[in-house]
Protein backbone atom coordinates (compact mmCIF):
# COMPACT_ATOMS: atom_id res chain seq x y z
CA UNK A 1 0.00 0.00 0.00
CA UNK A 2 0.82 3.58 -0.79
CA UNK A 3 0.65 4.31 3.30
CA UNK A 4 3.83 2.46 3.78
CA UNK A 5 5.48 5.06 1.53
CA UNK A 6 4.72 7.57 4.31
CA UNK A 7 5.56 5.43 7.33
CA UNK A 8 8.75 4.14 5.80
CA UNK A 9 9.61 7.98 5.17
CA UNK A 10 8.99 8.90 8.88
CA UNK A 11 10.80 5.92 9.89
CA UNK A 12 13.82 7.15 7.55
CA UNK A 13 14.03 10.92 9.63
CA UNK A 14 14.48 8.90 12.95
CA UNK A 15 17.13 6.27 10.66
CA UNK A 16 19.06 9.07 9.17
CA UNK A 17 19.04 11.34 12.34
CA UNK A 18 20.81 8.08 13.96
CA UNK A 19 22.93 7.75 10.69
CA UNK A 20 24.05 11.25 10.83
CA UNK A 21 25.97 11.11 14.20
CA UNK A 22 28.30 8.82 12.23
CA UNK A 23 28.49 10.78 9.08
CA UNK A 24 26.35 8.25 6.85
CA UNK A 25 22.99 7.88 5.42
CA UNK A 26 22.25 11.40 4.58
CA UNK A 27 21.20 10.11 0.78
CA UNK A 28 18.68 7.41 2.18
CA UNK A 29 16.53 10.07 3.69
CA UNK A 30 16.73 12.34 1.40
CA UNK A 31 15.43 9.52 -1.15
CA UNK A 32 12.64 8.36 1.15
CA UNK A 33 11.77 12.17 1.74
CA UNK A 34 11.16 12.35 -2.30
CA UNK A 35 8.61 9.31 -2.27
CA UNK A 36 5.42 11.16 -0.23
CA UNK A 37 2.95 12.79 -2.56
CA UNK A 38 1.52 15.35 -0.72
CA UNK A 39 -2.04 17.17 -1.58
CA UNK A 40 -2.78 20.13 0.58
CA UNK A 41 -6.38 21.40 0.64
CA UNK A 42 -8.37 24.27 2.36
CA UNK A 43 -9.52 27.76 3.62
CA UNK A 44 -7.26 30.77 3.52
CA UNK A 45 -5.57 29.59 7.43
CA UNK A 46 -3.88 26.47 5.05
CA UNK A 47 -3.10 28.84 1.99
CA UNK A 48 -1.50 31.38 4.10
CA UNK A 49 -3.36 34.02 3.97
CA UNK A 50 -1.51 36.49 6.27
CA UNK A 51 1.84 35.23 6.13
CA UNK A 52 2.42 37.56 2.91
CA UNK A 53 4.55 36.08 0.23
CA UNK A 54 1.34 35.15 -1.83
CA UNK A 55 1.13 33.56 -5.53
CA UNK A 56 -0.17 36.47 -7.52
CA UNK A 57 -3.52 34.09 -7.76
CA UNK A 58 -6.87 35.02 -5.79
CA UNK A 59 -6.54 31.77 -3.38
CA UNK A 60 -3.46 34.32 -1.80
CA UNK A 61 -1.07 30.99 -1.57
CA UNK A 62 1.69 31.51 0.51
CA UNK A 63 5.60 30.47 0.29
CA UNK A 64 5.17 30.97 3.85
CA UNK A 65 2.19 28.74 4.65
CA UNK A 66 2.75 25.48 6.65
CA UNK A 67 1.97 23.48 3.38
CA UNK A 68 4.29 25.52 1.25
CA UNK A 69 7.00 25.51 4.30
CA UNK A 70 6.77 21.71 4.81
CA UNK A 71 6.83 20.52 1.76
CA UNK A 72 10.10 23.07 0.99
CA UNK A 73 11.91 21.44 4.00
CA UNK A 74 11.15 17.73 2.52
CA UNK A 75 11.53 17.75 -0.84
CA UNK A 76 8.31 15.67 -2.22
CA UNK A 77 8.10 13.84 -5.20
CA UNK A 78 4.75 15.58 -5.74
CA UNK A 79 3.33 18.86 -3.69
CA UNK A 80 0.10 20.14 -5.13
CA UNK A 81 -0.71 23.71 -3.33
CA UNK A 82 -4.75 23.54 -3.57
CA UNK A 83 -6.22 25.79 -0.43
CA UNK A 84 -7.56 28.52 -1.14
CA UNK A 85 -8.54 31.58 0.68
CA UNK A 86 -12.19 31.75 1.00
CA UNK A 87 -12.81 28.11 0.43
CA UNK A 88 -15.80 26.55 2.00
CA UNK A 89 -16.39 22.76 2.20
CA UNK A 90 -18.22 22.72 -1.47
CA UNK A 91 -15.35 24.51 -2.75
CA UNK A 92 -12.87 21.84 -1.37
CA UNK A 93 -15.02 18.83 -3.18
CA UNK A 94 -16.11 21.02 -6.31
CA UNK A 95 -12.85 22.45 -7.36
CA UNK A 96 -10.01 21.19 -4.92
CA UNK A 97 -9.76 17.79 -4.76
CA UNK A 98 -8.74 16.67 -8.82
CA UNK A 99 -5.00 15.69 -7.92
CA UNK A 100 -6.05 13.17 -5.25
CA UNK A 101 -5.36 9.52 -6.29
CA UNK A 102 -4.47 5.78 -5.23
CA UNK A 103 -0.91 7.22 -5.23
CA UNK A 104 -1.45 10.20 -2.75
CA UNK A 105 0.38 9.71 0.77
CA UNK A 106 -0.47 12.86 2.79
CA UNK A 107 -3.22 15.65 2.77
CA UNK A 108 -3.73 17.99 5.07
CA UNK A 109 -6.79 20.59 5.15
CA UNK A 110 -8.21 23.30 6.95
CA UNK A 111 -12.16 23.69 6.53
CA UNK A 112 -14.98 25.06 8.17
CA UNK A 113 -14.66 28.32 9.65
CA UNK A 114 -15.93 29.81 6.59
CA UNK A 115 -18.90 27.60 6.27
CA UNK A 116 -19.36 28.81 9.85
CA UNK A 117 -19.53 32.56 8.66
CA UNK A 118 -16.56 33.39 10.58
CA UNK A 119 -15.62 36.47 8.87
CA UNK A 120 -19.00 37.85 8.99
CA UNK A 121 -19.33 37.00 13.20
CA UNK A 122 -15.98 39.11 13.25
CA UNK A 123 -17.12 41.82 10.99
CA UNK A 124 -20.45 42.11 13.09
CA UNK A 125 -18.25 41.81 16.55
CA UNK A 126 -16.07 44.68 15.55
CA UNK A 127 -18.67 47.12 13.86
CA UNK A 128 -21.76 46.64 15.86
CA UNK A 129 -22.78 46.37 19.71
CA UNK A 130 -22.10 43.56 22.33
CA UNK A 131 -25.22 42.36 22.14
CA UNK A 132 -25.54 41.96 17.81
CA UNK A 133 -21.61 40.38 18.45
CA UNK A 134 -23.17 37.96 20.89
CA UNK A 135 -26.09 36.96 19.06
CA UNK A 136 -24.20 36.68 15.80
CA UNK A 137 -21.91 33.98 17.38
CA UNK A 138 -24.44 31.93 18.78
CA UNK A 139 -26.05 31.65 15.62
CA UNK A 140 -22.46 30.62 14.08
CA UNK A 141 -22.94 27.78 17.10
CA UNK A 142 -25.92 26.56 15.62
CA UNK A 143 -24.33 26.13 12.34
CA UNK A 144 -21.99 24.33 13.61
CA UNK A 145 -24.25 21.72 15.86
CA UNK A 146 -26.88 21.26 13.06
CA UNK A 147 -24.87 21.92 9.79
CA UNK A 148 -21.28 21.49 9.68
CA UNK A 149 -20.76 17.78 10.76
CA UNK A 150 -22.63 17.03 7.48
CA UNK A 151 -20.88 19.11 5.09
CA UNK A 152 -17.12 18.05 6.94
CA UNK A 153 -18.64 14.16 6.11
CA UNK A 154 -19.00 14.95 2.81
CA UNK A 155 -15.67 16.75 2.32
CA UNK A 156 -13.76 14.04 4.74
CA UNK A 157 -15.85 11.02 2.65
CA UNK A 158 -14.83 12.90 -0.74
CA UNK A 159 -10.98 12.79 0.11
CA UNK A 160 -10.89 9.35 1.63
CA UNK A 161 -12.82 7.91 -1.85
CA UNK A 162 -10.52 9.48 -3.99
CA UNK A 163 -6.94 8.92 -1.81
CA UNK A 164 -7.69 5.56 0.06
CA UNK A 165 -3.99 4.92 1.59
CA UNK A 166 -3.50 8.84 2.34
CA UNK A 167 -2.20 9.65 6.14
CA UNK A 168 -5.11 12.86 5.96
CA UNK A 169 -4.59 15.46 8.34
CA UNK A 170 -7.35 17.98 9.51
CA UNK A 171 -5.91 21.49 11.18
CA UNK A 172 -8.10 23.16 13.96
CA UNK A 173 -8.07 26.81 14.06
CA UNK A 174 -6.91 28.84 16.96
CA UNK A 175 -8.01 30.86 19.42
CA UNK A 176 -7.90 34.56 18.64
CA UNK A 177 -7.46 36.76 22.36
CA UNK A 178 -5.17 36.38 25.35
CA UNK A 179 -8.30 37.09 28.06
CA UNK A 180 -6.82 39.50 30.20
CA UNK A 181 -4.10 40.79 27.95
CA UNK A 182 -2.51 43.98 26.98
CA UNK A 183 -5.38 45.49 24.49
CA UNK A 184 -7.19 49.01 25.74
CA UNK A 185 -9.72 49.11 23.18
CA UNK A 186 -11.63 46.80 20.52
CA UNK A 187 -13.92 44.73 21.50
CA UNK A 188 -15.09 43.72 25.16
CA UNK A 189 -13.80 41.03 27.24
CA UNK A 190 -17.42 39.44 26.76
CA UNK A 191 -17.16 39.41 23.57
CA UNK A 192 -13.27 38.21 22.95
CA UNK A 193 -14.37 35.31 25.69
CA UNK A 194 -17.64 34.36 23.04
CA UNK A 195 -15.64 34.45 20.29
CA UNK A 196 -12.54 31.75 21.68
CA UNK A 197 -15.54 29.79 22.62
CA UNK A 198 -16.91 29.29 19.87
CA UNK A 199 -13.64 28.66 18.22
CA UNK A 200 -13.60 26.13 20.60
CA UNK A 201 -16.73 24.78 19.84
CA UNK A 202 -16.04 24.44 16.08
CA UNK A 203 -12.59 22.56 16.78
CA UNK A 204 -14.20 19.88 19.06
CA UNK A 205 -17.03 19.36 16.36
CA UNK A 206 -13.81 19.10 13.37
CA UNK A 207 -11.94 16.83 15.45
CA UNK A 208 -14.67 14.56 16.03
CA UNK A 209 -15.80 14.39 12.18
CA UNK A 210 -11.82 14.24 11.72
CA UNK A 211 -11.37 11.20 14.29
CA UNK A 212 -14.77 9.21 13.04
CA UNK A 213 -13.35 8.98 9.40
CA UNK A 214 -9.40 7.86 10.80
CA UNK A 215 -8.02 11.10 10.28
CA UNK A 216 -5.48 12.83 12.45
CA UNK A 217 -6.81 15.93 13.97
CA UNK A 218 -3.93 19.25 14.39
CA UNK A 219 -5.03 21.11 17.23
CA UNK A 220 -3.31 24.57 17.03
CA UNK A 221 -4.64 25.99 19.74
CA UNK A 222 -1.57 25.05 21.89
CA UNK A 223 1.32 26.51 19.73
CA UNK A 224 -1.17 29.63 19.46
CA UNK A 225 -1.42 30.06 23.64
CA UNK A 226 0.84 32.82 24.52
CA UNK A 227 0.74 34.43 20.93
CA UNK A 228 -2.88 35.38 20.83
CA UNK A 229 -3.89 38.59 20.17
CA UNK A 230 -3.40 40.89 23.29
CA UNK A 231 -0.43 38.66 24.17
CA UNK A 232 2.07 41.69 22.98
CA UNK A 233 3.24 38.44 20.73
CA UNK A 234 0.49 38.15 18.65
CA UNK A 235 0.72 35.42 15.81
CA UNK A 236 -2.45 36.53 14.12
CA UNK A 237 -3.35 39.61 13.01
CA UNK A 238 -5.80 41.67 14.83
CA UNK A 239 -8.09 44.45 12.28
CA UNK A 240 -5.98 45.82 9.47
CA UNK A 241 -8.09 48.04 7.84
CA UNK A 242 -5.26 48.54 5.52
CA UNK A 243 -6.05 45.01 4.33
CA UNK A 244 -8.96 43.75 5.53
CA UNK A 245 -8.90 40.46 4.54
CA UNK A 246 -5.60 39.49 6.56
CA UNK A 247 -7.49 40.54 9.39
CA UNK A 248 -7.79 37.58 12.36
CA UNK A 249 -5.41 35.16 10.04
CA UNK A 250 -2.11 33.74 10.95
CA UNK A 251 1.25 36.00 10.47
CA UNK A 252 4.08 34.27 9.12
CA UNK A 253 5.10 33.45 12.88
CA UNK A 254 2.10 32.00 13.35
CA UNK A 255 2.04 29.99 10.37
CA UNK A 256 6.06 28.48 11.02
CA UNK A 257 5.73 28.43 14.93
CA UNK A 258 1.97 27.96 15.01
CA UNK A 259 0.71 25.59 12.40
CA UNK A 260 4.18 23.57 10.96
CA UNK A 261 4.82 22.05 14.19
CA UNK A 262 1.45 20.81 15.03
CA UNK A 263 1.38 19.29 11.44
CA UNK A 264 4.74 17.66 11.37
CA UNK A 265 3.95 16.26 15.03
CA UNK A 266 0.96 14.24 13.54
CA UNK A 267 2.82 12.76 10.51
Amino acid sequence: MKMSRLVAFSSSLLLGAALALTGAGVANADSSAAAVDYVALGDSYSSGVGAGSYDGSSCKRSSRAYPALWAAANSPSSFDFAACSGARTNDVTGSQLGKLNASTDLVSISIGGNDAGFADVMTTCVLQSEATCLNRIATARAYVDSTLPGRLDSVYSAIRSKAPSARVVVLGYPRFYQLGGSCIAGLSEKERTAINGASDHLNTATAKRAADHGFTFGDVRTTFTGHEICSGNSWLHSVNWLNIGESYHPTAAGQSGGYLPVFKSAL
